[in-house]
């Protein structure tokens, strides 16, 4: 049985005259007049249907399933009746893990009445003038009645009035758009609804398409608790039809609701309707994300090479210092705004477009890096040191001479190679804000990030002051030099368990295979010095080709059947598998839970598991409240997580989210940040009560 959702009360409570109805509801018609009737002068009729517990009725578009309600008027020649608006709905599910939109306890429909000149509507012999209506409807519990009634209400003549009551709050949309900006733009088949939400409110978007339009499930956004936050609705819209919808706010215990669509003209560029404070707040978490993807374990074994050569050029000039510094940065633009490139044409061609997970999901992808980490590695070690023969090998000399601002470059390539599975704090939420608007906004982005990312580098090189605290260049440089490739290692070994996640063991035996061969060609070039009789450039042709047959091999194997097992299995959490319809079919019983989305390949998402989510004192308080633990494995692609992400408006993982339960529907989630911490995870659960 669907539990009651909540309390619409009753928006006038003057005298009216029920009709007969269907089982479940009654229905009745009511008007705002408390004076007599005069020519020309509108005044609101509203028909109410009262539901028994247990039953709902259903929203102009009612969603998944059900039918919504039709009203029609009676009216006297010359009389007039506006367009039918529907109260406020709810978002609720149905068996069968539908989603609709409706009503729990008292739905609302309303119109403008217009009398015409003669101010004379339908009177009975012998009785006094009144208004009717015919109203249908359907009505579900367990099983789905249709029902009517014809209605109609007395309406005030002169001295006999018949006291009017005001509209009350919450109950009807209002007019105009939202109070803040909103930007509607479109995303492949996708609308994408982006604002900033209030802190602490919780948000709903209920789709109204028009014929022959088919939309996508609405949801429920929580924003910040303390600061606004970016809001992102992902709603799948096809045909073309313009796009309109209901924008639902509740914050304590008000309701307040807005349509939002591309009849007000909104706009995806800056300076339009996306709001001016909506981008810049948007950009401003862009930089701060970049900013802090320095400090992200999977960007740190570069950074601590970048470091290295900031140690190294410590004796040149402060000009060339600032060249390097630029040089780096340039290869962080490059490879941020090349990425942006890649999200457009993708969205272009209607693919869905997440971050890191295009890249790292492929594991053709991590092979590649992990050789690229592992050759690196050796390079630190002093095994050996590529060069090319003939005019190749003298232009690289002159680049080196100058100054290896190409080397500068590449590592700032690399440093964002690395990066791309990392969601930090501020990031997730504006990358999922950028990549639902135009293309000159997802590069503005990209831009963003990219300089949050570099603008520690440059400020280093700008101010060189720091150089008086290194000391004198020596010996110690060369083992500093070699202690490095030890985080490159540590690297690998991670991509080597990420590519286990994903393909099984056979995967990892072939990547060690490759690494032992390129290791062996590589103390051939570099040990052996067999250069007459082995060319260098035949040592990377086969290295190149060993790694292509084996990306091509392991990305021919079947995603391994231990993924889910590698991901779990040492948990004491007992996680359950994400799906849609168990997600749905706990929050119809308004079960607490708690929902974790994670990958091997983000490591955000392991510091997540193992510090904030994973400890004593949160298993215990899981216990204790019966939070069902719910987990989405995004090591390899997987369409529906895809669309839950993009439902909460995020491009990537980690996401946390938490429904406390105790309500119908599950309760309003609550979104965690990217980065956790236990007490962050404990006062969040605190807020859910006990299913035992």
């Amino acid at each position: 049985m669907l539990k009651r959702l909540s309390l619409l009360y009753l928006l006038f409570l003057t005298v009216s005259a029920p009709g007969e109805t269907g089982e479940g509801v009654k229905a009745s018609l009511v008007t705002d007049l408390s004076a007599p009737l005069a020519p020309g002068k509108p005044f609101a009729a509203t028909v109410v249907l009262d539901l028994q517990p247990g039953w709902h009725t259903y929203w102009l578009y009612p969603g998944d399933s059900g039918l919504p309600p039709r009203v029609e008027w009676h009216l006297p020649v010359g009389w007039s009746a506006g367009n039918l608006e529907f109260s406020i709905p709810h978002l609720f599910t149905e068996p069968g893990d539908m989603v609709v939109y409706g009503y729990g306890e008292r739905q609302l429909l309303r119109a403008v009445i217009t009398p015409g000149g003669s101010s004379e509507p339908y009177r009975p012999k012998g009785r006094a003038q009144e208004l009717r209506a015919s109203v249908s409807w359907l009505a579900c519990k367990e099983l789905c009645v249709p029902g009517s009634a014809d209605l109609s209400v007395p309406l005030p003549v002169p001295g006999n009035p018949i006291p009017g009551t005001p509209e009350r709050e919450g109950e009807w949309p209002e007019e105009g758009p939202p109070p803040f900006p909103v930007s509607v733009s479109i995303g492949g088949n996708n609308r994408m609804i982006s604002f900033t939400g209030r802190p602490g409110a919780t948000y709903e978007f209920f789709p109204s398409p028009a014929e022959g339009t088919t939309a996508g499930h609405g949801t429920r956004i929580t924003s910040g608790g303390t600061e606004a936050e970016a809001v992102v609705f992902s709603i799948p819209w096809k045909g073309s039809a313009p796009f309109k919808g209901l924008l639902v706010e509740k914050s304590g215990g008000a309701r307040r609701a807005w349509w939002v669509g591309d009849l007000q003209k909104t706009s995806s560029t800056p300076g339009g309707r996306i709001g001016i404070s909506v981008f810049l707040a948007a950009l401003l978490s862009g930089f701060l994300g970049g900013l802090i993807l320095n400090v992200m374990p999977c960007v740190l074994p570069v950074i601590s090479l970048k470091i290295f050569s900031f140690i190294a050029q410590a004796s040149e000039s402060p000009s060339r210092i600032f060249r390097h510094g630029l040089a780096f940065s340039a290869g962080i633009l490059s490879w941020f705004l090349g990425l942006g490139v890649l999200v457009i044409l993708l969205k272009a061609g209607g693919a869905g477009v997440t971050w890191g997970a295009f890249q790292f999901q492929n594991p053709a992808f991590v092979v590649v890096l992990s050789v690229l980490v592992f050759l690196f590695a050796l390079n630190l070690f002093g095994l050996f040191e590529f060069t090319l023969p003939g005019a190749a090998a003298t232009s690289l000399d002159r680049a080196a001479s100058r100054g290896g601002y190409a080397g500068s470059f590449f590592q700032g390539v690399f440093a964002t190679l690395l990066a791309t599975p990392c969601t930090a704090p501020f990031l997730g939420s504006a990358l999922g804000f950028a990549f639902g608007q135009s293309p000159a906004v997802i590069l503005t982005m990209f831009l963003a990030v990219s300089a949050g990312m570099s603008f520690p580098y440059l400020l280093l090189s700008a101010r060189p002051g720091w150089r008086r605290w290194i000391p004198k260049p020596g010996s110690w440089m060369d083992r500093l030099k070699q202690f490095l490739g030890f985080p490159l290692l540590a690297t690998d070994l991670w991509l080597l368990w990420v590519l286990g996640n994903q393909r099984g063991e056979e995967a990892v035996r072939i990547l060690l295979l490759l690494f032992l061969l390129l290791a062996f060609c590589a103390w051939l070039h570099g040990g052996l010095r067999f250069r007459s009789r082995i060319p260098s450039f035949l040592l990377l042709v086969a290295a190149v080709t060993m790694t292509l047959l084996a990306a091509w091999r392991i990305r021919s194997l079947h995603p391994s059947a231990s993924a889910e097992a590698g991901m779990h299995g040492d948990d004491r959490i007992a996680w359950v598998p994400y799906s849609p319809g168990s997600l749905d079919s706990l929050l119809a019983r308004g079960e607490p839970v708690f929902l974790d989305f994670t990958a091997s390949w983000c490591l955000t998402c392991q510091y997540n598991d193992r510090t904030a989510i994973d400890t004593p004192a949160v298993r215990s308080l899981l216990r204790s409240r019966g939070i069902t633990t719910m987990r989405g494995d995004w090591t390899n692609a997987d369409p529906a997580i895809t669309a839950a992400l993009a439902s909460y408006g995020r491009v990537g993982v980690p996401l946390a989210v938490f429904y406390p339960g105790g309500k119908e529907g599950g309760g309003a989630p609550v979104v965690l940040p990217e980065l956790l911490s236990e007490s962050i995870v404990l006062q969040t659960l605190s807020r859910g009560g006990s299913r035992r």
